[in-house]
């Protein structure tokens, strides 16, 4: 199994952990460190609806509370509406909102090295491959601040 299939079927793993009873929408999420190790997060919804958490900045906050926020490499993302009991099927593919879409900027700008972003299905072998740049074209970040990214 490759390095991207083992991150998609973590992101898989996470989704089936989703808090998701407002949205029935279950995301899971899964970045991958420079040293092969993944960090997941799921969706985390609560009844008021702005305090939710999407999985891609729950997994991406659990890879800088290990100090780790600069050694990202690449994030997988998997979602997808629940069924009644629960489960996700389907062969659909989602992508980050615009919110994930700026964390994921502001992850790639203090790694100082481009992020791939697989979109991948529930089920089956459909991925998509994005770059920050593409899924967030234009974007305002550390650099434009005049922050250097850390080096580890």
């Amino acid at each position: 199994m490759s390095a991207t299939d083992k991150l998609i079927e973590a992101a898989r793993g996470a989704m089936r952990h989703a808090h998701a009873p407002y949205s029935r929408f279950a995301v899971g999420a899964a970045v991958r460190l420079t040293d092969g190790q993944i960090v997941t997060g799921c969706n985390f919804e609560n009844a008021s609806y702005g305090l939710s958490l999407c999985a891609e900045t729950v997994a991406l906050a659990a890879a800088n509370a290990q100090g780790r926020f600069a050694d990202v490499e690449a994030i997988a993302v998997v979602g997808g509406a629940m069924d009644a009991d629960g489960s996700v099927s389907g062969a659909a593919i989602v992508t980050p909102c615009g919110r994930c879409r700026q964390i994921m900027n502001e992850a790639e700008q203090m790694a100082g090295r481009t992020l791939s972003i697989y979109c991948a299905a529930p089920e089956g072998d459909a991925v998509v491959e994005h770059s920050v740049a593409e899924l967030l074209p234009h974007a305002f970040g550390p650099a434009d601040l005049g922050i250097i990214p850390r080096k580890s």
